[in-house]
């Protein structure tokens, strides 16, 4: 299959691909209730050491750059209390942690959760994490933009391979909260 968007040589929908992905992320393709069907997540194949943005976009298509996005864990804190999110911004934005995501999590403090805690939290490495399959029960923070687009490419997971979701799909992961001007 021809991948929607990028330049990849390796493009398959994610339901028949499910053992190229970690445990929760199959699991949330396989159990997808989507108005958006689920073989219309798209597993592309990559090198890790492409992972990295700037690298990636350079090897798969300068087009790719404006059609990426993160997802970031978060720790809000108020009191003794801490929570955790996950926030999806298009890579070209930061994500407005001090401001929109510490409102949103009624937090006194927010910042970008350790390495160790996002890969611990979520079962998938960094530089790889996906909004897909992550734990019961976090917020999901996706910035408007990424919703607005016809597809973006998000991590799988795993460094290597990515995964190429419908915009509006972000809506419907659990979680979903769709913010105006989070990514900044």
């Amino acid at each position: 299959m021809r991948a929607p968007i990028g330049d990849f040589d390796h493009a398959v929908p994610a339901p028949d691909c499910l053992d190229e992905l970690i445990g929760p992320v199959a699991d949330a393709v396989r159990h997808w209730r989507g108005s958006v069907p689920a073989d219309q997540i798209v597993h592309v194949d990559t090198d890790p050491q492409w992972a990295d943005t700037a690298a990636f976009v350079e090897h798969y298509g300068r087009e790719l750059l404006e059609q990426s996005a993160n997802c970031v864990v978060v720790a809000g804190k108020r009191g003794g209390t801490s929570r955790l999110a996950a926030c999806v911004v298009l890579s070209t934005t930061r994500v407005d942690v001090n401001g929109v995501v510490r409102r949103q999590l009624d937090a006194r403090k927010a910042s970008f959760a350790p390495m160790d805690v996002a890969t611990g939290e979520t079962g998938m490495e960094y530089g790889g994490i996906t909004p897909l399959g992550l734990p019961e029960g976090w917020p999901v923070l996706v910035d408007s933009a990424v919703v607005d687009l016809p597809y973006v490419l998000v991590g799988s997971g795993r460094r290597r391979g990515k995964l190429l979701v419908p915009g509006k799909a972000f809506t419907e992961i659990p979680g979903a909260v769709v913010l105006d001007g989070l990514g900044v």
